[in-house]
């Protein structure tokens, strides 16, 4: 018996929904991130207008003062969608189990001397209120801002701050007990040290303009933070101190930053070049939260740094400047 088995060539209608073709021009093929993002945004046929805000739509551009003809210019160079975003993550937590296992296996937390120790639970634990911080400020850049391109990453991201919240209170258990996790709250609410950045932080809460909450958020604060904490103080200070264990068990956060900060930047830029306006705009709020988180950070990077610490902050202040120079948002 023979079987003749062919191939046949089933050729589509259309290569793509009618709402991303106008987009992309014509009868094209589209990426699974142009279809998850492109036309996704309610634009008509809303029932009412929301009680709490019957200045504006549901879903409404004008809650911003950046003007953009079309919020979908906004695109994510990691081209991330839901698929994208959650595999990149799982493997970046198979790698952060890889290193929990590394360093439980040799006990080489139990290596790090008892002040080192204890000076990365004091400056680390407080972040995971920094990271909450973050989390909600995404979530209402989501929220109230306009155009799939820029809310979707936005939600991401504020899931991609929670987790760094988690993988700090997941620290604080490996380096000590629940306790840490106590006094790193109280810390927060009532050391020093802490209250200019909590105050910046709670401040970021109830900014009403979400570009504005993305600049201060994602790009000033965000910017002077993790090059701070997580460079000078990790990497460059506790590690050398016998603290590779940190370092290794924190890695996930400079990994994070630097690869979200493309995102960030793409968003400025494309938006800062748009117009005139726009760009004065976004660089005075670059500038004026630049200040502000700066004077935030001085005790914290005293804290961490001691008399190192104000050069730690100038050295990232100064990449944080270089990063607005280059996205037309200058300092």
């Amino acid at each position: 018996m023979n079987i003749d088995l062919q191939a046949r060539e089933i050729k589509p209608l259309r290569q793509t929904y009618a709402h991303v073709a106008k987009y992309i021009g014509g009868d094209k093929a589209a990426s699974r991130y142009q279809e998850a993002t492109l036309g996704a945004q309610p634009m008509v046929n809303f029932h009412y207008r929301p009680t709490w805000d019957p200045e504006h739509e549901l879903f409404d551009a004008r809650r911003s003062k950046v003007v953009l003809a079309d919020w979908y210019v906004l695109k994510d160079p990691r081209q991330y969608y839901y698929a994208t975003w959650t595999m990149t993550r799982a493997r970046q937590q198979d790698a952060v189990e890889s290193s929990y296992a590394f360093v439980e296996s040799r006990a080489m937390i139990d290596k790090i001397a008892a002040d080192v120790r204890s000076k990365a639970l004091q400056v680390l634990i407080p972040l995971r209120h920094a990271a909450w911080g973050a989390n909600m400020n995404n979530a209402s850049i989501c929220a109230y801002g306009y155009g799939t391109a820029f809310t979707a990453p936005a939600i991401f991201h504020a899931m991609d701050n929670l987790g760094v919240a988690q993988y700090l209170t997941r620290l604080g258990l490996a380096l000590g007990d629940s306790s840490v996790l106590d006094e790193g709250k109280q810390a927060w609410l009532n050391d020093p040290h802490w209250q200019g950045l909590r105050r910046c932080v709670e401040d970021t809460l109830v900014l009403q303009d979400p570009f504005e909450l993305f600049v201060a958020q994602n790009l000033v604060l965000d910017g002077l933070l993790y090059p701070l904490i997580y460079g000078s103080f990790v990497d460059d200070h506790v590690a050398l101190k016998g603290g590779t264990a940190v370092a290794m068990l924190t890695a996930f956060m400079p990994e994070w930053h630097e690869e979200s900060a493309r995102w960030v930047d793409a968003v400025v830029k494309t938006a800062a070049t748009e117009s005139e306006a726009n760009q004065g705009l976004i660089a005075t709020w670059a500038r004026d939260w630049s200040a502000r988180a700066q004077d935030a950070l001085k005790p914290v990077a005293e804290l961490a740094l001691g008399a190192a610490g104000a050069r730690a902050l100038e050295d990232a202040a100064a990449l944080l400047a270089e990063r607005c120079r280059k996205v037309g948002a200058g300092l």
